[in-house]
């Protein structure tokens, strides 16, 4: 073989799976088709269980000091009036500090620093990392993955033990499987630009009126991503009425960056974000597998695409490197890392989804049901940590009939707080991370 595991795609979920690898002595290859940094926003936020894996894989050191930690985010609903400022009708907070681990926070770095870090890490262990790039997968043939290199046009047939599709949404790998992806689409495109900040704008916001809704997440020096909602297909019109438009919506929405927006003099600054779902029906066909937005798209509202590919990864690295230390590569084994991530992920796109929806429509009745929503999230104790403990990755908690009920202003909220240990009890243990080493 000229590897054992073979990586398409080396952005951030096929470079953790190579350290991952790499790091327990797997012989891996990663193929890249970029040749240089993604100008293309790509995922930013990182949950509390990512972190937790970034500390595994020896990097959360250097994550953490390029990166902006925060733990609450505040929620803001305003009444627009004619002539006037926006009123405040609305503000809530919510808070990773109420969970019971080392990372109760979230952190916010730059897409290419995170990739720039975890590829580094992967050519610490050299004599086990291969790198190929730039070059992409284009099938298969004789059974072995064709790379066609981009620079010099030659084609490499590389053998391997498992092929993993890490490409994105449209991944070569996923077609090889013969599995489709079918999108869902939304009612709502995103804008989204890095802007400077205020040094003392530190923590997550999301402000939004009956129309609009507008994301504001602090990155490190003293800058900040925004994500502002927009109608589906209303960017063209958008962009005829000058950058000038852009300007008032931020000033209005948030007037403390209102001079810190006016710095985007041209709308080829802002890209046009399209957020779209699907999740494939298999991850794994024999000795291929398929990790992140390979296997499934998720909206974004949540925060938790990037995320769900580095937790795809870790599941799935030490699944192999398990087999490794047996001595023994089997496919049917892969099923573990299809039974554990393809419920998760399906329970965290439901999340995101729900998320979305909640922002996808004007009605004053609906704006009141979203208002109620997250007002009693924030007071109800159990609501509280059930929410910041689902979106973390951390564990899973479902909510009852009465939460709902709850949550819509249909019961008043309880008062009673959650103790660590029955917090506790719904964090993932190990052996529900990696189940195969319990039925060993």
């Amino acid at each position: 073989m000229d590897a054992e595991v073979l990586v398409n795609g080396g952005g951030v979920g096929g470079l953790a799976l190579a350290v991952k690898l790499a790091s327990r002595g797997v012989n891996v290859a990663v193929v890249e088709q970029l040749s240089a940094e993604s100008p293309q926003y790509k995922g930013e936020l990182l949950q509390p269980k990512t972190l937790a894996i970034l500390e595994d894989l020896g990097v959360i050191d250097e994550v953490v000091a390029n990166g902006h930690s925060f733990s609450t985010l505040e929620f803001i609903e305003l009444e627009r009036r004619s002539s006037k400022q926006p009123k405040k009708v609305g503000e809530s907070f919510m808070d990773y500090g109420l969970l019971a681990s080392p990372y109760n926070y979230a952190l916010m770095i730059p897409h290419e620093t995170l990739k720039s870090i975890l590829l580094n890490k992967a050519k610490l262990y050299s004599e086990r990392f291969r790198y190929i790039q730039p070059a992409r997968f284009t099938g298969f043939k004789d059974g072995k993955a064709i790379i066609r290199h981009t620079k010099d046009k030659t084609i490499e047939p590389i053998l391997a033990r498992f092929y993993i599709g890490a490409e994105g949404r449209n991944s070569p790998t996923r077609n090889a499987m013969g599995l489709k992806a079918n999108n869902r689409t939304y009612n709502h495109h995103f804008l989204t630009v890095t802007i400077p900040r205020p040094a003392n704008f530190k923590t997550g916001k999301i402000v939004t009126t009956n129309h609009r809704f507008l994301g504001l997440f602090p990155l490190p020096d003293n800058k900040i991503r925004t994500v502002f909602l927009i109608k589906a297909g209303a960017y063209k019109s958008m962009k005829q009425e000058g950058i000038e438009y852009f300007h008032k919506a931020y000033a209005e929405l948030c007037p403390e960056l209102g001079e810190h927006v006016t710095s985007l003099h041209d709308w080829k600054d802002i890209q046009l974000m399209i957020p779209t779902m699907f999740h494939v029906n298999r991850y794994v066909v024999e000795n291929l597998a398929l990790i992140g937005d390979a296997a499934h798209a998720v909206h974004p509202m949540a925060g938790e695409g990037m995320n769900l590919a580095i937790q795809d990864a870790d599941v799935l690295g030490e699944l192999i490197a398990w087999m490794k230390k047996k001595g023994t590569y089997d496919n049917q084994l892969l099923k573990w890392y299809e039974q554990v991530r393809m419920p998760r992920a399906k329970f965290l796109l439901g999340l995101s989804h729900l998320s979305a929806l909640a922002y996808s429509f004007p009605y004053p009745w609906w704006r009141r049901i979203r208002m109620k929503s997250i007002e009693q999230m924030e007071r109800d104790p159990s609501l509280h940590v059930k929410q910041m403990l689902n979106i973390s990755g951390l564990g899973r908690w479902d909510n009852t009939l009465m939460d709902r009920l709850i949550q819509v202003g249909a019961f008043p909220k309880r008062k009673r707080s959650i103790s660590e240990s029955k917090q506790l009890k719904y964090f993932f243990e190990r052996t529900e991370d990696y189940p195969w080493e319990k039925e060993e």
